[in-house]
C-alpha cells in the first residue's frame, strides 16, 4: 500500500515475460530505481549498441500518417488534364481504405517492376512514386533552425554526451538507426565528438565499409608505441541510408558520397535512400545496405553485448531477423526494448536476456510522461558514463540502507 507521498506506478518492466521490480507495492520511485540500476548495469557491458527508429526524431519529423496526408494534398492539387487524372485515379485506387503509405508505395513499386518486365511502361506509376518520394524527402529534410528541430537536437546532444564517453577497456558505443535525417551528425558535430560513419576521403567523402574496422587512437608512450582510444567517440550506422547520400559516377569500389543539402531543396536524382515500403528487405540486399546490416549482425555477435532499442516498431524484417539470429547465436547478448509492441515476437519471448520497458510516470505537480519515449530515456534512464564509480557505489549503498530502514525495519527489534 502506498503512502500519500508515494505516487502509484504505471510502469511495466519485464524480463523474459516476467514483471520485475518491487514485489510488495506499486511505488513509482522504487520501480524507477530498479529500472535505472538494471539499465546502468547493462550499459557497463563490454559492447553496447543502440537501435534508433523513427520515434527518436518524431518531435521534428512527422509520423507516416501525417506524411500520407501531405501526399494526399499534393495529389489533390494536381491539374485536371488527362495525364493528372490518371495519376489521381491510380493513387485513389491504392489509397482507398488505407492510411498505410508503405503499402501504397509497395504496390506502386510492384506495378513499375511489372511494366518494366513486360516492356509496357506508361510512366503513371513512376510519376506517382516520384510525388510520394519527394514529399517524404521534404518532410525529412527539415529546417534545423526551427523550434521543433532544436528541441529534438537537444535530446540527441544529451544522448551522445552520455554514450560517447566510456571506459578505455570498453568498446566504443555503436548507434544503428533507420532514420534518414541528419539529427545524429549535426549533434555530434556540435559536440565535437569523433564519429565513424563509414565515410572517408578529402574533398569528397566516399563510403567504405572497411572503415568500420578503424578506431581513433592517440599515442601515449613514444618509446613503446602505446596507444589509447580517443574519447569521446561513437560509431554511426545509417541502415536505410541518409538524405545527404548520393550515388556518384566515379570509378571507385563504393561510389556512395555525401553532399551538402539545402533544407528547401528537393531530393537529388541519384539520392541513396530506402523509402518506407514492404520491399525494404529486398532493397537492403544491395550495397551499401548489405554492408551496414552485416556490421549490425557482427556487432551483436560480440561477447558480452547489449542492444537498446528505442523508437523502433519492428516493421523491418531484415533488421528483426538480424536481432533474432544474434540472440540465437550469442548467449551473452542482452536486449532492452523500450516501448509496448505486443505483436513483436521478441516482446513475447520468455528469454531472460530480453527486457521490455514501457508505461507512464506521474510528474511532480501532476501530469503524465511516457517512460519509453526518447526524451525521458535520455534524461532519466541512461546514466552518465563519466560519473565517479566510487561515488555511485556509495550512493547505491546508502540508498539500500535507507530503503531497508523504510521497508524492513532495520534498526528496531522486530527484524
Amino acid at each position: 500500500m502506498t503512502t500519500d507521498n508515494e505516487k502509484s506506478s504505471e510502469i511495466s518492466f519485464f524480463q523474459g515475460g516476467e514483471l520485475i521490480g518491487p514485489a510488495e507495492n506499486d511505488n513509482q520511485e522504487e520501480n524507477l530505481n530498479v529500472i535505472k540500476q538494471k539499465i546502468s548495469d547493462l550499459m557497463n557491458m563490454k559492447s553496447i549498441n543502440f537501435l534508433l527508429g523513427a520515434g527518436t526524431s518524431s518531435t521534428a519529423i512527422p509520423p507516416m500518417k501525417e506524411m500520407k496526408e501531405k501526399v494526399d494534398e499534393e495529389i489533390e492539387g494536381l491539374d485536371n488534364n488527362a495525364r493528372d487524372r490518371s495519376l489521381k485515379s491510380l493513387y485513389g485506387k491504392l489509397s482507398s481504405g488505407t492510411e498505410n503509405l508503405e503499402k501504397i508505395l509497395g504496390a506502386l513499386y510492384s506495378k513499375r517492376a511489372y511494366q518494366e518486365a513486360i516492356g509496357s511502361r506508361d510512366g503513371v506509376a513512376e510519376e506517382v512514386i516520384k510525388i510520394i518520394e519527394e514529399t517524404i524527402f521534404e518532410e525529412i529534410n527539415v529546417n534545423m533552425s526551427a523550434a521543433a528541430s532544436q528541441e529534438t537536437l537537444d535530446i540527441y546532444k544529451r544522448f551522445y554526451q552520455k554514450i560517447g564517453l566510456r571506459g578505455r577497456d570498453l568498446d566504443r558505443a555503436c548507434v544503428f538507426t533507420t532514420n534518414n535525417d541528419l539529427m545524429s551528425e549535426i549533434s555530434l558535430d556540435y559536440l565535437n565528438i569523433n564519429y565513424n560513419d563509414g565515410f572517408g576521403g578529402g574533398v569528397k567523402k566516399y563510403f567504405n565499409p572497411a572503415r568500420f574496422f578503424y578506431t581513433y587512437s592517440r599515442k601515449i608512450d613514444d618509446a613503446y608505441e602505446k596507444y589509447e582510444p580517443i574519447q569521446p567517440m561513437v560509431y554511426l550506422f545509417k541502415l536505410h541510408g541518409s538524405i545527404n547520400w548520393v550515388e556518384g559516377e566515379e570509378n571507385v569500389f563504393f561510389n556512395i558520397t555525401q553532399i551538402d543539402l539545402d533544407c528547401h531543396g528537393g531530393p537529388p536524382d541519384n539520392n541513396v535512400l530506402i523509402y518506407p515500403n514492404p520491399l525494404k528487405q529486398n532493397i537492403s540486399l544491395g550495397s551499401p545496405y548489405a554492408d551496414l546490416i552485416r556490421e549490425f549482425q557482427n556487432k551483436l555477435l560480440k561477447p558480452h553485448s547489449a542492444l537498446f532499442i528505442i523508437g523502433y516498431s519492428f516493421s523491418d524484417e531484415h533488421i528483426n531477423n538480424a536481432i533474432y539470429q544474434a540472440l540465437a547465436s550469442n548467449s551473452s547478448l542482452s536486449v532492452v526494448v523500450f516501448g509496448n509492441y505486443p505483436d513483436a515476437p521478441i516482446c513475447k519471448s520468455l528469454d531472460k536476456r530480453i527486457y521490455n520497458l514501457y508505461g507512464e510516470i506521474t510528474k511532480e505537480g501532476g501530469g503524465k510522461e511516457k517512460i519509453h519515449y526518447f526524451k525521458y530515456i535520455v534524461e532519466e534512464i541512461i546514466p552518465d558514463q563519466d560519473q565517479n564509480k566510487d561515488q555511485d557505489l556509495l550512493r547505491r549503498f546508502m540508498d539500500f540502507i535507507e530503503s531497508a530502514k523504510r521497508g524492513e525495519g532495520v534498526g528496531d527489534d522486530n527484524r
